[in-house]
């Protein structure tokens, strides 16, 4: 990881995950310097760096934590590329092959597939109406919204459409609108999601507090588990998306997810930029 190397300025990386970008903070070992403000001015793509969601990496006792932070400055309990990110810059420094990392998800369990590809454990999907949560007890597999989506918790709340053709849906005014449809208190992810096969599924994704992005770890899961449960394939599939392909095997002890990470750069935030973010 990097070190700040001026005082007052705070040093990032830039990674990303099939295009899902991410900019990764290290606030180990001193005082946690993210706010809303600061989240929100780092995250806009013209004034600050940019990203899908910042990765904040801090202590808890003697485990490693890991905060994630949308563009709009609100805060996410799951993020699936961005754990598989920082899973990788970690056992890289400790030269281990495995890890646990906590997030508000939970303790996932992290492993190496070297060259950058990377798997973590996402969890066992919430599937009753209060745990994804939903405002209503209603039907999880088909939804009472126009097109029967089905709901699904990975740790954030998940909305998945499936269509004849992915590439033909309007995904910016559906996502802006089901993101914030009154059955979803905390706001949802939305995806498009096209069955090819039984062990393939073309999928667009848009992130609460985001937008439209080119992948989504925990929005992949989230489309397996919904795909399994309405009969539409094995447990075991490759989720294709805008950015590229994930690996997604819903197991007994999980819904693990694999697929590649990369570290774009590195950076110093400045004293300046930082004084006008706060």
């Amino acid at each position: 990881m990097t070190n700040d190397s001026n005082i007052g300025a705070l040093a990032f990386l830039k990674m990303h995950g099939l295009g899902n970008d991410f900019v990764v903070i290290d606030a180990r070992g001193r005082e946690n310097p993210m706010t809303r403000a600061l989240a929100c001015a780092i995250g806009d793509r013209h004034f600050g760096i940019g990203f899908d969601q910042l990765a904040l990496i801090r202590m808890e006792g003697d485990v490693t934590a890991v905060d994630y932070w949308n563009a709009d400055g609100s805060l996410s309990d799951a993020c699936g590329n961005a754990t598989r990110c920082v899973a990788r810059l970690l056992m890289a420094e400790t030269g281990d092959n495995t890890m646990v990392l906590r997030t508000g998800r939970g303790d996932l369990v992290c492993e190496d597939e070297c060259n950058g590809l990377i798997r973590v454990n996402m969890g066992q999907p919430q599937l009753k109406w209060q745990e994804i949560p939903l405002a209503e007890n209603v039907d999880t597999i088909n939804l009472p919204i126009d097109g029967a989506p089905a709901a699904t918790g990975m740790g954030n709340p998940h909305c998945s459409f499936f269509v004849e053709d992915a590439e033909a849906v309007d995904l910016d005014e559906l996502g802006p609108r089901i993101e914030n449809h009154p059955l979803f208190p905390e706001r949802t992810n939305v995806q498009v999601v096209q069955v090819l096969d039984r062990s393939n599924l073309r999928v667009r994704v848009w992130e609460r507090g985001v937008g439209h992005t080119l992948a989504s770890g925990s929005s992949s899961c989230a489309v397996t588990v919904a795909a399994v449960r309405k009969g539409l394939t094995d447990r075991k599939v490759t989720v294709h998306l805008d950015g590229g392909d994930l690996e997604i095997d819903w197991r007994e002890d999980g819904v693990w997810m694999t697929g590649p990470t990369m570290l774009v750069s590195s950076g110093t935030l400045s004293p300046e930029f930082l004084k006008a973010a706060r």
